[in-house]
């Protein structure tokens, strides 16, 4: 994507910035320009944090809402009369057309400026979070969700560009760091809300929550960014690169969110989105590839280290987002938990990510990237093996103590994982980068969720069919229990009942295991994705992000 202060003027006329301000990122890449450029200072002092704060907000509560919902729908889809399967469709219209919109950001910031475009963004989001809590039908909440997700794409990529344009560029480690805090806590903070709410109040709260904090972001960032912004500019838009990538984005996210619900490929509708996914996405390489002003510079992964970075970071989150959703399902439906309780035995994550976070970007000069991300990476090889080790009378403790550990992990997973990916690139092309892995990381998210839920499907059935073999008249522990249970009082049917229940539990707790298992060895494997990027460390840990030294 081109930076945006090249070969540009800005609205008045004037020089554009340099690649030093915030006008230097964009997020979707063009071929970079040329022209002259003055630097803009970064933020100090009670600027830098508020600005920070804001940018951070606003970033929080769009990576929010992307999960808050999930375990409201059956809630919702109660409400408002439809089953359980089509509410499912609050989930999907948003993951949809956001995913579709964040490669727009590159073209938007450059036609009217990364400042305004990041606070129309959220002052449209606050606007679509109110009219999903007003929505009175399942067809409203559905197109209210996808405006929401829509006018969500350029959030995140512009406040990466504005937070590193807030710090020095000796900083830039700590600038990713407040960054990565809000995109992984926010996943797991979801659920929690989303939980809390649907157990205390009405559905909608967990959209109008959205709006005093959409506001108060909205009102600091102006203050703080008003005066930074960036050049605009005209250029052609790659209208056949962008039409192809709508089709195959669409056509591959309605394929994983509804093959679950369809059966996957013995359905007609699934296999014709995929065929239309692939396709789409053929030609789309092919067509980038060719392009001279490309919607999305793919050269990008000719780097090593942005494709060794991108590997591993999308892999990872993908791997992570999954268990974020596997896990606090198998609570609810299997061990009994609330939605309030399943979230809170997941809210110890966010203790120490919170609190190392900032520490582990202020010094990750001194110390090679690769060594935290491998430590980041171990770290969630060992939470999700001590996951993998839960049965079906797991206490609230042992749950929770894993969610303290995968705090550390989080904390050394984003930041290095970005330095090592953005370290190795030019500075033009750092707006490209930062735009590009965002876009794979939300796929690879999508793809982790559904694999997740699929594979946890699969596994406890195949689980269930193994047990319900040992139920039979030779197995004495089997007719001993039975009697056991009649003896009690049960009739024979409610006897079998009994049992068939508590076979389930246990068939989708061994299924889960699996996952969890299959998880940690993934972090392990990752690894190796991590040490085929060359060494980040030292002044070689700088990105050109923003500011000045």
């Amino acid at each position: 994507m081109a930076n945006p202060a090249d070969s540009a003027t800005n609205s008045s006329g004037g020089t554009p910035p340099s690649d030093h301000s915030p006008g230097a990122r964009a997020s979707v890449a063009l071929a970079p320009g040329r022209g002259a450029e003055i630097t803009l200072p970064p933020l100090q002092g009670a600027a830098l944090a508020i600005g920070s704060v804001a940018v951070s907000l606003a970033t929080f509560m769009n990576v929010l809402d992307a999960s808050i919902a999930n375990v409201a729908i059956p809630t919702i889809a109660g409400d408002l009369g439809v089953s359980p399967t089509q509410g499912t469709w609050v989930i999907t219209s948003f993951a949809v057309s956001n995913a579709i919109s964040i490669p727009l950001t590159g073209w938007l910031s450059q036609r009217f400026g990364q400042v305004r475009l990041f606070l129309a963004s959220t002052l449209l989001f606050v606007l679509a979070s109110f009219l999903c809590g007003m929505a009175q039908s399942i067809e409203m909440l559905i197109a209210f969700r996808v405006l929401q997700g829509a006018v969500a794409g350029p959030m995140i990529p512009m406040s990466q560009s504005l937070l590193l344009a807030s710090f020095p560029k000796a900083k830039a480690g700590t600038a990713m760091a407040v960054w990565g805090v809000t995109t992984l806590v926010a996943p797991v903070a979801g659920p929690i809300l989303g939980g809390w709410i649907s157990d205390n109040y009405s559905w909608p709260w967990i959209f109008y929550i959205n709006v005093p904090l959409g506001l108060l972001a909205a009102y600091a960032t102006w203050n703080i960014y008003g005066q930074r912004e960036t050049a605009t500019q005209k250029l052609p838009v790659d209208t056949v690169g962008l039409s192809l990538l709508v089709l195959w984005i669409a056509a591959l996210q309605l394929m994983l969110d509804k093959g679950r619900e369809l059966d996957w490929f013995h359905s007609g509708q699934i296999i014709t989105l995929a065929a239309v996914a692939v396709i789409g996405f053929v030609g789309f390489l092919i067509w980038e590839l060719n392009e001279k002003h490309p919607i999305v510079d793919l050269t990008l992964f000719r780097n090593r280290n942005f494709l060794g970075g991108v590997t591993a970071l999308s892999l990872g989150y993908g791997a992570f987002f999954g268990n974020v959703v596997v896990l606090p399902l198998w609570l609810q439906t299997q061990i009994g938990y609330t939605a309030t309780v399943a979230g809170l035995a997941m809210a110890p994550v966010g203790v120490f990510a919170i609190v190392l976070s900032p520490v582990i970007g202020r010094n990750l000069h001194r110390v090679d990237a690769r060594l935290l991300a491998t430590a980041g990476f171990l770290m969630f090889a060992v939470v999700l093996y001590m996951r993998s080790l839960f049965n079906a009378g797991v206490d609230l403790s042992t749950v929770m103590l894993p969610a303290y550990l995968q705090g550390i992990a989080m904390a050394l997973f984003f930041t290095p994982l970005s330095m090592l990916m953005l370290s190795g690139l030019k500075p033009e092309q750092i707006p490209a980068a930062s735009g590009l892995s965002n876009f794979v990381r939300v796929l690879f998210g999508g793809f982790g969720s559904s694999i997740a839920t699929t594979a946890w499907d699969n596994r406890s059935a195949m689980h269930h069919s193994h047990l319900m073999e040992q139920a039979n008249a030779y197995n004495p522990t089997f007719t001993d229990g039975l009697d056991n249970m009649q003896q009690l009082g049960l009739s024979n049917e409610q006897a079998h009942a009994v049992f068939e229940r508590a076979l389930s539990v246990q068939a989708s707790t061994l299924g889960v295991n699996d996952i969890f298992l299959f998880s940690s060895l993934m972090f392990l494997v990752l690894v190796l994705a991590i040490w085929w990027t060359r060494p980040v460390h030292g002044k070689h840990a700088h990105v050109d992000g923003g500011g000045g030294h």
